[in-house]
C-alpha cells in the first residue's frame, strides 16, 4: 500500500514538473499569442459576425492563421468552398506537424490524440520538437513529455481564447484609428520568426512572403492560398534536396 501510494506521489509530481516546465518554456511568446487573439476577436466582429458567432468561432477553430484567412473572404462574401479550401490549404502545415507528434503520442487511443490535435499550435510544436526530437524511440512518448506538452498547449489556449473572448466583447469600443492591425502583424512576426529553423524553413517562408506580396491583388484574397501553397511546396522541396545532398555526401553538408 505505501509502495503504491509513493509511486501515485512520484507521477503526479512528473505529470506537475512537466506542466510547469511546458508553461515556463512558452511563457515568452504568450504576450505575442495575447496580443494576436486580441486584434482578432476585434477583427471578427468588425467584418459583421454577431457577438456569439465569434465566440463560437474562436472556441470551434482556434487557428488564429485560419480565421484572419477567412475573414476577408467572408466580408467579400467569397463562395463557402473558397473560405473552406483556404482553411484547409492555410492548415496543411499541421498534417506535418502530426508526422512529427506521432512517436510521441501513438499510444494514445485515436479520440485522444484528436482532442490533443486541437490544442496543437506552431510554437508548440516548435518547442516541443526542439527539447525532445532527439529523444531516443523507446524514450519517446514519456509522461514528462506528454504533460510538457500540455502544459504549452493549456496556457496558450487559456491566453488566446481569453484575449480573443475579450476582443469580441470590447469591439464595439476600439477606435478604428487605433491602428491594431499593424499591431496583430508584429505579434505575428514576433511569433514566427522563432519557428524558422533551418533553411527549408527559411526557404519557405520567403516564398510564401514574396508570393503573397506578387498575388495581393487577385480577386477573393487568393494571394493568400497561393503563397501558402507556393511556401509549402518550396520548403518541401528544399528538403527533399538537402537530404538527398546529405545522402550522396555521406551525411555531412
Amino acid at each position: 500500500m505505501k509502495a503504491l501510494f509513493g509511486s501515485r506521489l512520484e507521477l503526479a509530481r512528473v505529470r506537475r514538473d512537466g506542466f510547469t516546465r511546458g508553461i515556463r518554456a512558452v511563457a515568452p511568446l504568450l504576450i505575442g499569442t495575447g496580443i494576436w487573439g486580441l486584434v482578432t476577436g476585434v477583427a471578427m466582429v468588425k467584418i459583421g459576425l454577431t457577438t456569439a458567432q465569434a465566440i463560437g468561432m474562436t472556441l470551434l477553430v482556434f487557428s488564429g492563421t485560419v480565421q484572419l484567412a477567412s475573414l476577408p473572404l467572408i466580408a467579400a462574401d467569397a463562395p463557402l468552398w473558397v473560405v473552406m479550401l483556404t482553411a484547409a490549404v492555410v492548415n496543411l502545415r499541421f498534417l506535418i506537424f502530426s508526422a512529427g507528434l506521432h512517436p510521441f503520442f501513438r499510444r494514445f487511443s485515436v479520440g485522444r490524440r484528436w482532442l490533443l490535435s486541437y490544442f496543437m499550435v506552431d510554437m508548440s510544436f516548435a518547442i516541443f520538437l526542439s527539447r525532445f526530437a532527439e529523444a531516443p524511440h523507446d524514450e519517446r512518448g514519456t509522461t514528462e513529455q506528454v504533460w510538457f506538452f500540455l502544459g504549452m498547449s493549456a496556457s496558450s489556449w487559456i491566453v488566446w481564447q481569453t484575449m480573443s473572448i475579450a476582443g469580441i466583447v470590447l469591439a464595439a469600443e476600439v477606435p478604428a484609428q487605433w491602428g491594431l492591425e499593424f499591431t496583430a502583424i508584429l505579434a505575428l512576426i514576433a511569433m514566427t520568426l522563432p519557428l524558422i529553423a533551418g533553411k527549408p524553413a527559411l526557404i519557405g517562408a520567403v516564398t510564401a512572403g514574396v508570393i503573397a506580396v506578387v498575388a495581393a491583388g487577385l480577386p477573393l484574397k487568393l494571394g493568400l492560398l497561393v503563397a501558402v501553397v507556393a511556401g509549402i511546396a518550396a520548403a518541401m522541396s528544399a528538403e527533399i534536396m538537402l537530404e538527398r545532398r546529405s545522402a550522396k555526401t555521406g551525411g555531412t553538408t
